[in-house]
């Protein structure tokens, strides 16, 4: 599976985007999707998760009522749009994949795309 982000940049404090991401490959393996930030000097953290279906989400306390995670399986995307931005929001956003393999999962990674908010 191999996932490319896309639609990130720079806005004003206030502001929306919507990144999103395009699997393809074996995209029939893939269990649920997600979407983690990295902020400089700071880990990885799970920002947003949905099932492949599409039928459960959840999101990190901090961007509760701010970000909606969805997803086109028709189009093997998947999306995070994100309101009222705060420059707290600055980070690597990355796509993040679990898939079936074997009896296990395997995860894949995206490139990532940089998210600045300007205060």
């Amino acid at each position: 599976v191999q996932l490319v982000e896309s639609g990130g940049g720079l806005v004003q404090a206030g502001g929306s985007l919507r990144p999103s991401c395009a699997a393809s490959g074996s995209t029939f393996s893939i269990a649920a999707m997600a979407w983690y930030r990295q902020a400089p000097g700071k880990q990885r953290e799970l920002v947003a998760a949905i099932t492949r279906g599409g039928d459960s989400t959840n999101y990190a306390d901090s961007v509760k009522g701010r970000f909606t995670i969805s997803s086109d399986k028709a189009k093997n995307t998947m999306y995070l749009q994100m309101n009222s931005l705060n420059p707290e929001d600055t980070a690597v956003y990355y796509c993040n994949a679990q898939g079936f393999k074997g009896l296990g999962y395997v995860t894949y990674w995206g490139q990532g795309t940089q998210v600045t908010v300007s205060s």
